[in-house]
């Protein structure tokens, strides 16, 4: 019964999906008398670290694209994808970033501390606001329901986070591998907490308990200038919050600050979770804000509004997929302040502006930012500016990259990206693509069928039943053997250093290109026999990635960064468009996609 749910669950989705309507949109700008408010931020979303090698999943088998589009990306996404985060990062040197969430994919530990590692480096004061798979396995699933209805213990999360997949590695075979969403906030402030020079005072929380953090900064021009959180343990989890003030870089001659409240939009909850799953859609898809959260940041209004301080809103999900009760909650908080409105949001992989004018008659300008894990890879750089006698509020979200002027189709986006990355590299972009084009198409040639994913979730408990699931994962992870393997021949030995790594005992006297052919060479007999080779070839990518995490050459980081996009848009143009999540160029254009500043006002 437990699967057929699940089953029926995967095939409502794939039925329900509708037909493109756009969003209204704001209107093209009139001239006005604009201050400036602020220096831009950079503003990222979507980066979805995905961990390849841990056990496989039926959840992660590339079947289930059809339920979760963007359940499987191109191989060079886990292995390379993280560099853009990093390139857009170190593209601006001294800004604040905010990412928008959905840091983590499948939401394990690896994934979180690639990540910080990434947040960490040059210095930028930054915030990130959690996203449906931050804490959620892919985004989906709560504790209540993988432990009532599919797995008790949550076992299958925790197997599959498990990286490098070898049963004799204890280092990475701990219980506490995946993260609930107690475990991402707990983390995220534990990383704060050990930067005391830009948040003094915060401690990290013990790894364990309900806590409650009300947290302020004392430096008054701090960006991450206060926290209010609840830490909940057990299945209650889901219920957890971390609310963020922020404090907008104020631009000279500014006179307002600009406060941004960086909400969590996955307060999910064990009910809702299982109830979104039951009527056939995924949990992380619906945005929820409870009365708590909105007690918590309810003060930094109210401060703002005495102080005549603009306040701007964010959360991951975007405006349309918040329930109502949460769009209720927050349109009667904005009531508070006598202003302009601003909305930014990410989650639809996609990107748009948007004009909202229900609920109140002051209409919401949104903003929704990019993708760095699907294409349209971009981002923005935003900044505001104010109309004091005519009360509008001006967003201008510069779409980055750019070249000498903005882009303007998807055809210049990718010129910015090779223009940036890819042109600096000495190798042919066309090569590249090429070669990018070649893994792209052959993994994906290689997926298998929703109807097969379907009857091998009947019978789990049987071991040569789960055997499809090791073929299809070491077809990824052969795609992925064959990009690490491909490094020499477009860069020099000194730029990746891959023949200098200590290989496993089971590679013999060969060098990683020799192991890895030799392990994509090899046909396994058995159910056992699968398994084994699976760990292997997930131990030797886990070994190579890890070492590739560690270069800090400019090269490499642009060959990375390169190699990721290109995977990205070849797997983009690949896919139909009833099943790129109404990503396409026409529909993005339909939402104003291009247009890079809009202003909103009082009525």
């Amino acid at each position: 019964m437990r699967q057929w749910l699940w089953v029926w669950s995967a095939l409502s989705v794939l039925t329900g999906c509708a037909g493109f309507v756009p969003q209204p949109g704001p209107p093209p700008e009139a001239p006005g008398n604009y201050g400036a408010l602020t220096t831009p931020i950079t503003a990222v979303g979507d980066t979805q670290e995905h961990e390849s090698t841990g056990y496989p999943l039926h959840d992660n088998d590339s079947a289930i694209d059809a339920f979760v589009e963007v359940a499987q990306r191109p191989p060079e996404q886990p292995l390379f994808g993280r560099r853009i985060l990093q390139w857009a990062l170190k593209s601006h040197p001294g800004e604040p970033f905010l990412h928008l969430g959905d840091v983590m994919d499948l939401s394990c530990r690896s994934e979180a501390d690639r990540m910080a590692r990434i947040f960490g480096e040059g210095g930028h004061a930054g915030a990130v606001l959690p996203g449906n798979h931050d804490g959620l396995m892919f985004g989906i699933y709560s504790y209540r329901l993988l432990d009532a209805v599919l797995d008790p213990g949550a076992q299958r999360w925790r197997r599959a986070c498990r990286r490098g997949a070898a049963p004799q590695d204890t280092q990475h075979k701990s219980d506490d591998e995946a993260l609930s969403k107690r475990d991402f906030i707990g983390h995220y402030l534990a990383g704060h907490a050990a930067n005391q020079l830009t948040a003094s005072g915060l401690t990290a929380p013990p790894p364990r308990g309900d806590l409650r953090v009300s947290w302020r900064n004392p430096d008054p021009r701090a960006f991450l200038s206060a926290i209010e959180a609840n830490l909940l343990d057990g299945r209650r989890y889901a219920d957890s919050f971390i609310a963020q003030r922020l404090l907008l870089p104020r631009a000279p001659g500014a006179q307002r600050e600009v406060i941004l409240i960086g909400l969590d939009t996955n307060q999910a909850g064990v009910l809702v979770s299982t109830w979104d799953t039951v009527m056939g859609r995924s949990p992380g898809s619906v945005g929820h804000v409870h009365p708590n959260q909105v007690s918590a940041v309810t003060p930094w209004v109210m401060e703002a509004a005495r102080n005549g301080a603009i306040v701007v809103f964010a959360g991951h999900h975007n405006w349309g997929s918040l329930g109502l009760p949460t769009r209720i909650l927050l349109r009667n908080l904005m009531s508070n302040l006598r202003h302009p409105m601003v909305y930014l949001s990410a989650h639809t992989h996609r990107g748009f502006w948007a004009l909202h004018t229900v609920l109140d008659r002051r209409p919401l300008l949104e903003l929704n930012v990019s993708s760095l894990s699907d294409w349209p890879i971009a981002y923005r750089r935003i900044s505001f500016d104010y109309d004091e006698q005519a009360q509008r509020l001006r967003v201008r979200g510069e779409l980055m990259p750019r070249g000498a002027e903005a882009a303007r189709s998807d055809a210049e986006l990718l010129a910015a990206w090779e223009a940036q990355a890819c042109s600096q590299l000495g190798v042919d972009p066309g090569a590249l693509r090429q070669a990018d084009r070649e893994i792209v198409m052959r993994q994906r040639a290689s997926r298998g069928s929703l109807v097969q994913w379907a009857l091998e979730a009947l019978e789990p408990a049987c071991e040569s039943c789960q055997e499809p699931l090791f073929d299809h994962a070491q077809s990824y992870l052969d795609a992925m053997l064959d990009a690490l393997t491909q490094l020499p021949s477009h860069l020099g030995q000194r730029a990746h250093q891959l023949y200098s790594i200590a290989l496993p005992a089971w590679c013999g006297d060969t060098d990683f290109i020799g192991c890895a052919k030799s392990l994509q060479a090899t046909r396994a007999e058995g159910f056992s026999a699968n398994v084994a080779l699976f760990r292997r070839k997930a131990t030797l990518v886990d070994l190579l990635s890890g070492h590739l995490d560690r270069l800090d050459s400019p090269q490499a980081a642009a060959y990375m960064t390169c190699r990721a996009v290109q995977a990205a848009k070849i797997d983009f143009d690949a896919t139909d468009d009833a099943r790129n999540s109404q990503r396409s160029e026409a529909n993005r254009r339909l939402e104003q996609y291009f247009r890079i500043e809009a202003s909103v006002g009082m009525e």
